[in-house]
């Protein structure tokens, strides 16, 4: 055993579609050393079932004080993932501590609350429409503009009692923090300015508790003493904004560029062969939102697929990786295929994480995805992608473009 045959992998700041590199990676095995910015070494899982049992272990920890080089000063304030690692929260946290702070917002997150935000989902979805074709200059719109971005920046901001005047700015921060292209001093300040943002909506819902999530963390705060800190409140606020419209904009945005590259694939769907939970699920698997998910940490020296990660290793989850990993999905992991989900031999993907780290909101994002899809091409069955050279978000972490021309 080694810790790798393979040179580390210098992870592109810039961000980029990652799977011809990801197959690249795959090829030498499920495991593989990276280089992350600043030069800070790490591991990143890649393979299907490798990352399913590495997501499981009870050796593998989330809490930063298990991140040697942070631990040892080696890590500066500017560094462009250092937020991922110290924020304080549930991604940020492992057992009893995990537990407390997740059952805290998971009541906001189960089924049956979600199947009751659908009727007011489906109202921004409509009225975002009308939008797009006030918006469309010679019939072209920028889609993530005028609808995969205000559609869950709008759900997320509803759920949470984020004021409208809020979310432009929050959607801009959220950008540079999950950036990981950016300088020391735009980190540095995006963070600061997250902060101060969230505590003025922690100030007003406080101020004004309604029946929105953070008057609930705040109440559970104020009542509880111990159960929930300031800096835990701000920490999952963040988690909240960042994860809670990131993901799906990118969700629906890598689903539209999937289904118009694929006609075939949008007529299988659109005749009712294949419903849009299966195109959803499909876009998961095949360009997955999160490429390269930051951080756990080897609590001790630790062997995953015969290859060691030494204990302290900041480690990334691979999931547009596995999500391609032809030893889980066939031969044909590569062909986007909305049947796929319902063949006998699929492989459920890792999209959503695994084990006790799983999307809490899961259920809303596919929600989200499947009735914003289904009502854009009911509308606008003709809709295309213009252009093919589309730019990428500044980040390895996310994974979906910046601009999305169509042609209604």
């Amino acid at each position: 055993m080694s810790s790798s045959s393979v040179p580390p992998y210098r992870l592109n700041p810039a961000g980029g579609s990652p799977h011809a590199d990801n197959a690249r990676l795959l090829a030498h095995g499920p495991v593989a050393p990276v280089l992350l910015p600043g030069q800070v070494e790490g591991m990143a899982v890649l393979g299907h079932e490798a990352l399913k049992d590495f997501l499981s272990r009870a050796d593998v920890a989330k809490d930063a004080r298990h991140f040697a080089a942070l631990r040892d000063g080696r890590i500066d304030a500017g560094w462009p993932l250092r937020t991922f690692a110290t924020v304080r929260g549930m991604t940020t946290a492992d057992g009893a501590d995990h537990r407390r702070l997740r059952s805290l917002v998971s009541k906001a997150f189960t089924a049956r609350r979600v199947e009751l935000l659908r009727p007011r989902v489906e109202a921004m979805t409509a009225g975002l429409l009308d939008g797009l074709e006030r918006a469309a200059e010679d019939g072209v719109v920028d889609l993530i503009r005028h609808f995969a971005l205000p559609l869950p920046i709008g759900v997320i901001g509803e759920l949470l009692g984020i004021d409208d005047e809020y979310r432009d700015t929050l959607h801009r921060l959220s950008d540079r923090v999950v950036a990981t292209d950016a300088g020391p001093e735009e980190v540095m300040t995006a963070n600061r300015e997250m902060a101060a943002l969230l505590g003025a909506v922690a100030a007003a819902r406080a101020e004004r508790p309604g029946d929105d999530l953070t008057s609930a963390l705040i109440a559970t705060r104020d009542e509880g003493g111990d159960r929930l800190s300031q800096e835990e409140l701000i920490g999952t606020l963040l988690l909240m904004v960042v994860a809670g419209h990131e993901t799906t904009l990118a969700l629906i945005a890598n689903a539209v560029r999937a289904l118009c590259a694929h006609r075939d694939q949008l007529d299988l769907v659109t005749s009712g062969e294949a419903g849009w939970s299966d195109a959803v699920e499909e876009t998961l698997r095949w360009d997955a939102p999160v490429s390269f998910f930051p951080f756990r940490y080897a609590v001790r020296d630790l062997t995953v697929d015969g290859t060691v990660i030494p204990q302290g290793t900041p480690v990334l989850a691979g999931y547009s990786a596995a999500g391609r990993d032809p030893a889980a999905h066939g031969p044909d992991a590569d062909r986007f295929d909305v049947t796929r989900p319902r063949r006998p031999d699929a492989v459920r993907h890792l999209s959503l994480g695994h084990g006790a780290h799983f999307c809490l909101g899961a259920p809303l994002a596919r929600m989200e995805a499947t009735i914003a899809l289904e009502r854009l091409f009911t509308r606008f069955p003709h809709l295309d992608v213009v252009g093919t050279d589309l730019p990428y978000r500044s980040s390895f972490v996310g994974n979906s473009v910046r601009a999305l021309p169509v042609r209604l």
